[in-house]
């Protein structure tokens, strides 16, 4: 059984079923999950927004799931996926491109 935090999500790795690329980290509700199950797209639910959002109905660029699974606590899932063009809001094809250093932390 998954474990949800005290707000009803879980973390969401978002990782390209083709070569392995993380493209992103949102979370989900159960509600999203399911959206997610049936549709064969990814939903999340949006933090900032307070509501369900489908990846990619307004862009395009969804992503579409080719398998999921937890990890050994229940509290992340991590979904191969078949993106349908950049997955950053930016226009990127991941999230992570900005680097990290010590500096950062300041």
């Amino acid at each position: 059984m998954l474990k949800f935090d005290n707000k009803g999500l879980i973390p969401v790795i978002i990782q390209d079923a083709a070569d392995g690329t993380i493209l992103m980290l949102g979370y989900a509700s159960k509600e999203s999950l399911k959206l997610t199950l049936e549709s064969g797209e990814m939903w999340f639910y949006s933090r900032s927004r307070q509501e369900l959002w489908h990846k990619g109905g307004t862009s395009g660029n969804v992503l579409k799931v080719k398998s999921m699974s937890q990890d050994c606590d229940s509290d992340t899932l991590l979904v191969k996926a078949e993106p349908a063009g950049p997955t950053c809001h930016t226009g990127k094809r991941s999230c992570f491109f900005t680097g990290f250093t010590k500096a950062d932390l300041d």
